[in-house]
């Protein structure tokens, strides 16, 4: 999320997954929820993640949160350890 960004400018080829699926946000409405309900602050959450394990639900907020960080970029190392511990690897 930084200024001038634009749906027509998304790089969506930086994930190929098949299993990903890009959403646009143009209102901002996911980074207010997640910042105001998750994190606890006004503001937007962006270029953060938010880790949830297979027993993870989902009633009013995400619940058995296991980790979380940004930015992303920086935290990739911490991100990356708990993705080993949440595979039992």
């Amino acid at each position: 999320m930084l200024g001038g960004d634009s749906r027509d400018d998304w790089e969506a080829r930086s994930m190929l997954d098949p299993r990903v699926i890009h959403f646009w946000d143009g209102d901002l409405k996911a980074g207010q929820w997640f910042a105001s309900e998750v994190d606890g602050y006004q503001g937007i959450a962006w270029d953060v993640y938010y880790l949830y394990g297979p027993d993870a639900t989902w009633e009013t907020i995400p619940s058995k949160l296991l980790g979380s960080g940004g930015t992303i970029y920086h935290e990739r190392e911490k991100l990356k350890k708990e993705l080993l511990v949440l595979l039992g690897t």
